[in-house]
């Protein structure tokens, strides 16, 4: 009830392997809640964590504890008190980055409080053997006081009163020792629990530097696991690679199988055009000698043409000389025609005379 938490948070859980100390077993199936508890009453903190109805986490922090980020969303610390380390997998690296700072923030605290608790102790066993000292200094003054009253009594003449006192010394006397042998038992006591105290510091110290040796141990460990999980990341591209050179392959033979059946249909295509390739060839024979007689009345066509071209030529050349001819000829008949009009003039003449 005087627990209160101060800081929660959400991670995979895990410890390390007891037999092998150094693989890690999942203690949560999934994400779990992970939080800061401070007890009022014992001025302690606590990470605690509850899957279900198991508790998986239950570490008392000491200012001895070490938190330690091995990744960018991975950290661990060990804790001597239940023997094993905790490892906790985070969603980002602001969330492992938060959990660190706040360890380290609750490991100041329980260290400061370490400090006052012992404080507290040295000045408690500080105040016991003052107590113890003062105590017999006080009887022994008490007991010199005693032996010079007897001193007193024997030199000076019998008094009562002075008996009486002598009485009242001897009683404190006897209740001194009776208190002087209580604190020797407790000072006794107070060094049996210091010398307690010092063999569990002792054993303490030692158990730090087993938890240093198995935190190296863990560090080597994790840094060749870091170095398998890169191995594994390039062999992880390299398989990648592969399947997209794969994938690129298998669209490459899928192009030229489409490639091959489009070949297969032409050639089965040029394989029916071959069956009829004879009957085209009888045709191509057939239209070669139409060509072929063509091309002869073509010949005699031309080789008429250009008898026709000479022939004409000639009766060209022919009717300019014609027309020369006529020329001259008409010339020659206008000349007779002007003689026979003289002549005609003439005769008229003539017969108006006669």
């Amino acid at each position: 009830m005087g627990e209160q938490p101060i800081f929660t948070t959400r991670a995979h859980v895990f410890q390390i392997d007891p037999s092998t100390k150094k693989n890690w077993v999942p203690a949560s199936k999934q994400a779990v809640t992970v939080s800061y508890f401070y007890d009022v009453t014992r001025n302690s903190y606590r990470i605690i964590s509850v899957d279900g109805a198991k508790v998986i986490i239950n570490s008392t922090i000491t200012p001895n504890m070490t938190f330690t980020k091995t990744s960018q969303k991975f950290g661990q610390w060990a804790d001597s008190r239940a023997n094993t380390v905790f490892g906790l997998g985070f969603s980002s690296e602001q969330q492992l980055t938060k959990f660190a700072e706040k360890f380290q923030e609750v490991k100041e605290a329980a260290k400061i409080a370490r400090e006052k608790s012992q404080e507290k102790i040295e000045t408690s066993s500080n105040h016991s053997q003052e107590s113890a000292f003062e105590t017999p200094s006080s009887t022994q003054a008490s007991s010199v006081n005693g032996t010079d009253d007897e001193k007193a009594s024997h030199a000076g003449p019998a008094d009562t009163h002075l008996k009486s006192e002598n009485d009242k010394l001897k009683i404190a006397l006897t209740q001194s020792a009776a208190n002087v042998k209580k604190w020797e038992i407790e000072l006794q006591t107070l060094r049996e629990s210091n010398a307690r105290l010092t063999t569990a510091l002792q054993e303490s110290a030692a158990s730090v530097e087993q938890w240093k040796r198995q935190f190296s141990i863990c560090r080597d460990e994790n840094d060749r696991l870091r170095n398998k999980i890169d191995e594994l990341e390039e062999q992880r591209s390299e398989i990648n690679r592969e399947k997209e050179k794969n994938t690129q392959l298998k669209r490459r033979i899928e192009e030229l199988e489409a490639e091959l059946r489009e070949k297969e249909t032409e050639l089965k295509d040029l394989r029916k055009q071959s069956e009829i390739i004879p009957q085209l060839m009888s045709e191509c024979e057939y239209v070669s000698e139409k060509l072929e007689a063509a091309e002869r009345d073509n010949q005699n066509l031309e080789d008429k043409v250009r008898s026709l071209k000479t022939d004409i030529e000639e009766s060209k050349y022919r009717q300019r000389h014609l027309k020369v001819e006529l020329k001259s000829f008409l010339e020659v008949l206008d000349g007779k025609i002007d003689d026979l009009h003289d002549f005609r003039r003439g005769l008229s003449k003539l017969g108006t005379d006669n």
